[in-house]
């Protein structure tokens, strides 16, 4: 049996602005509107489908595997938007990055209180 995750619908206040700021930070492209989401496909295939909602919005937490070159790239987006970062899921250590696994990784917030990651390679995969 061959399973893959194909798509996940994200919650959002404005669909639009949550899907461009994650295209824009990772250097995607969003994809027209295709009903009521705004898709920004990731380049493993999964697309993220961001929604618009009024009610309260359940913080989810996505994580994306990047090449060392592609986290400089990201990082420095991350910062020249004066977003605020850690080095943790907790929001513990801010303005660091930590280097688990021998890889480096980040944690920050999308415009919905999402908790968005980077890493440079999975956890427990050495180092």
């Amino acid at each position: 049996m061959t399973v893959q995750l194909n798509h996940t619908i994200v919650a959002a206040r404005d669909k639009h602005a949550s899907a461009r700021f994650l295209a824009d930070l990772l250097g995607l492209r969003v994809r027209p509107e295709y009903g009521p989401f705004v898709p920004v496909e990731i380049p493993n295939g999964v697309t993220l489908d961001y929604m618009d909602t009024s009610g309260p919005i359940t913080t989810q937490h996505y994580a994306f595997l990047v090449s060392e070159d592609d986290f400089d790239t990201v990082f420095d987006r991350i910062r020249r938007a004066g977003l605020t970062y850690w080095a943790d899921p907790y929001h513990r250590r801010e303005g660091e990055i930590n280097h688990l696994d021998g890889g480096r990784g980040v944690y920050f917030d999308d415009p919905n209180g999402h908790s968005l990651e980077l890493l440079t390679r999975p956890y427990g995969s050495g180092g």
